[in-house]
């Protein structure tokens, strides 16, 4: 099928200033360049969401200058279905841009019934991506992830499923996401000696969680290796959202699994105060905290969601600010603790 034809239309065409005015920094000590903010598709993307708006959110990324998209196996809900809506998408509008995006996806989290469809194993990863690259309609992902720990398996076969992966042609980097530290350095270790460098670490970091800071930035400096958050606005607890309360269409409000209503109440004293300090910055609260993790050149690229082109852009537009004063910095820490 010609793209472009009558069975495949794409009229599509994103702004030729791309790539004026997005920031990209090296992942680690690879040759990989990714944007600072990149876009994932765990929420707004699956089955119950209308495509159409999953489309135009990943077009205003993309004329932003956001070349990396971010997904899982798991993503949805329903499981999958936000691969195959980006599928769709991909089909539709991106594919004579393929060669210009950095596409990711992962497999670790329970995904289908029986003893093989969780965790590590390399039958479960390899069979995931497969299945994955079905979904989307790719030959290939940029990147796969080892979503997440498995205490059982060991890690030399993990590890050794992701350099398979390589090899295979179905992957050209591998990353892990949510291991401690002694675990990574011990898989950057495996993968080195295998000849395929782990690329990147995807862990959740925001002001309100800050455990990467003890011991786990070190680890991917002295390996090389480069991070890129998930989380960054603690569930939407760092935005405006949450300043003056908890509005009944909030998440907090609807009391969804990941953000109680008592998880906000006990943060809010420490909300307002980082939204008066970004409102003083000229920033809305959620960009600040943004170009806060950015702060860190450990850090290679924050992954935000977005439930419409124009909160996106909103977000993208915190690069216009990045720098701190040490005073700034000072009263941060201050609010933080």
């Amino acid at each position: 099928m010609r793209i472009g034809d009558k069975t495949n239309p794409i009229d599509y065409r994103p702004a030729e200033d791309r790539y004026d005015d997005m920031t990209y920094r090296r992942s680690g000590k690879s040759g990989i360049l990714l944007p600072a903010i990149s876009i994932g598709l765990w929420h707004n993307f699956g089955h119950i969401d209308r495509i159409e708006n999953g489309r135009n959110i990943l077009k205003k990324a993309f004329d932003l200058g956001i070349t990396h998209f971010d997904l899982a196996n798991n993503y949805g809900p329903p499981f999958g279905s936000a691969e195959e809506n980006f599928g769709t998408i991909m089909k539709r509008d991106f594919l004579p841009y393929r060669d210009e995006l950095f596409i990711s996806s992962k497999a670790g989290y329970d995904m289908w019934p029986g003893p093989y469809g969780n965790f590590g194993s390399r039958k479960y990863l390899i069979a995931s991506l497969d299945q994955s690259l079905q979904r989307m309609g790719l030959d290939y992902v940029d990147l796969f992830y080892h979503h997440r720990p498995d205490p059982d398996t060991p890690l030399e076969e993990t590890m050794g499923a992701l350099d398979q992966i390589v090899r295979q042609g179905k992957a050209l980097y591998v990353g892990i996401s949510n291991y401690p530290a002694d675990e990574t350095a011990n898989a950057a270790a495996i993968l080195k000696d295998l000849g395929t460098p782990c690329l990147i670490h995807q862990v959740k970091y925001s002001m309100f969680d800050r455990e990467p800071e003890d011991k786990l930035l070190d680890t991917l400096e002295e390996n090389g290796i480069g991070c890129i958050t998930f989380s960054p606005l603690a569930q939407g607890m760092l935005t405006k959202k949450y300043v003056d309360g908890i509005p009944e269409d909030s998440r907090a409000g609807k009391n969804m699994t990941y953000l109680a209503k008592e998880q906000v109440e006990a943060k809010q004293p420490k909300i307002k105060a980082l939204n008066d300090l970004a409102q003083k910055r000229g920033q809305e609260l959620a960009q600040m905290a943004l170009v806060w993790l950015l702060r860190d050149p450990r850090v290679t690229s924050v992954l935000i969601g977005a439930s419409s082109p124009e909160q996106l852009a909103e977000n993208v537009a915190s690069l216009e600010q990045q720098a701190f004063s040490d005073e700034e910095l000072q009263m941060i820490e201050s609010i933080l603790q």
